[in-house]
């Protein structure tokens, strides 16, 4: 029986598609193959060496060491685009709250102490305290433009907004995904010139920490509305507080709340509700328990964020994955051995990934432990495992 340990509430429906028959899952399993979370950090926690597989059931894996996970041979999955329709509706959700002044209004409205009679008179008054703007004819920009991003930008469209899209990491798979009316702007500060509103969907790290900072804010189209529901940290909250208050923005919508930000009055800050849906909670448990099912099951790689992609039909009953760093010879060493010990390759696929390569063997008949001993233990060689 396969063993999964679980951080954090993972949503049933996901865990299901782990039969109880052949998986014992929980949060107190001991020795597991397998790591299931959401937001659980793992940085300051001991990973057992039975561990194999981590999966993320969501988007961002910064709570995961993922560097530390590759060099130990241990594949890192996420759950892309899983909550990308959850994320987006509260973009758009950002996008009305800032540009009328929803918030703000509501605040005052509770705030008001009076008879029906005179509440309404001040309800008049107070009213344009609040005139907002709205959306079509003017300018988004979206930076990242991952399954969140591609679907803001087509949302965004479809409201009559422009939008200019910012993405040196945009695949040819993703720009098919995306309306070919979204201009694409060669660097941040074409998108700072250019937008009304931007909105952020990258992941945190030393090329994306705080993207807008007094320096970059200087390049902004005055009166700007800045969005983030990506990760906290990719907008410097001082830097966005000074910006406000000396009306180089209009507002500052996020998921990210700070004591900075708090009680500010052009500050909507929400406890990061992006993905507290069931709909994208299931999705991301439902994508994540699949791609831990069948690495564990057939050795095949899906929507990992360290290993190659790699899937392979099963020809055999006899199968061997092997990970090791992506160096010559590495395929001729396995072949060799193989082949001594007699045994015929019916299948074979091979992928790397950077200083990482992965690879799957179907094989005419069983690999004797000692030859899968002997490839484990070739320099260079992280992990091979019988399948």
């Amino acid at each position: 029986m396969r063993k999964i340990k679980t951080y954090n509430n993972i949503s049933p429906v996901g865990l299901s598609r782990l039969p109880a028959d052949f998986y014992e899952v929980g949060p107190d399993v001991a020795d597991p193959e397998a790591i299931i979370l959401r937001s659980a950090n793992l940085h300051d926690e001991a990973i057992a060496q039975s561990v194999k597989a981590i999966g993320r059931a969501g988007a961002g894996v910064n709570n995961i060491p993922v560097d530390d996970m590759t060099s130990r041979g241990i594949a890192v999955f996420n759950a892309p685009g899983a909550n990308a329709n959850a994320v987006k509706e509260l973009v758009i959700a950002g996008l009305l709250l800032g540009c009328r002044n929803i918030c703000q209004a509501w605040d005052y409205v509770n705030q008001l102490d009076a008879d029906d009679e005179t509440l309404k008179k001040r309800v008049e008054d107070g009213k344009k305290k609040f005139a907002g703007f709205e959306l079509p004819g003017r300018t988004i920009g979206v930076v990242g433009l991952g399954a969140i991003g591609r679907s803001v930008a087509n949302v965004c469209l479809s409201l009559g907004m422009d939008v200019i899209g910012y993405d040196p990491s945009l695949t040819v798979e993703g720009a098919w995904k995306l309306s070919s009316s979204v201009q694409r702007a060669k660097d941040m500060k074409e998108v700072l010139k250019a937008s009304d509103f931007i909105t952020f969907h990258v992941p945190l790290n030393e090329h994306t920490r705080d993207m807008i900072n007094m320096e970059t804010i200087g390049s902004m189209k005055p009166g700007m509305t800045v969005l983030n529901f990506a990760r906290g940290g990719i907008v410097n909250d001082q830097a966005a507080v000074q910006a406000l208050e000396e009306g180089q923005m209009h507002a500052y919508v996020c998921d990210f709340p700070s004591n900075v930000l708090k009680n500010n009055p052009k500050v909507i800050a929400l406890p990061h509700l992006g993905a507290s849906t069931r709909e994208a909670e299931e999705n991301c448990a439902i994508m994540v328990a699949d791609e831990i099912r069948d690495y564990l099951d057939n050795g095949n790689v899906v929507n990992s964020v360290n290993f190659p992609e790699v899937t392979m039909p099963r020809g055999t009953d006899h199968r061997l994955a092997i990970a090791n760093l992506n160096v010559p010879n590495m395929l001729g060493q396995i072949s060799t051995m193989l082949a001594d010990a007699g045994i015929n390759i019916s299948d074979m696929i091979n992928q790397s990934r950077g200083d990482l390569a992965y690879t799957l063997v179907d094989a005419d008949m069983t690999i004797p432990a000692t030859v899968v001993e002997a490839i484990d233990n070739i320099e260079g060689v992280l992990f091979a495992r019988t399948i």
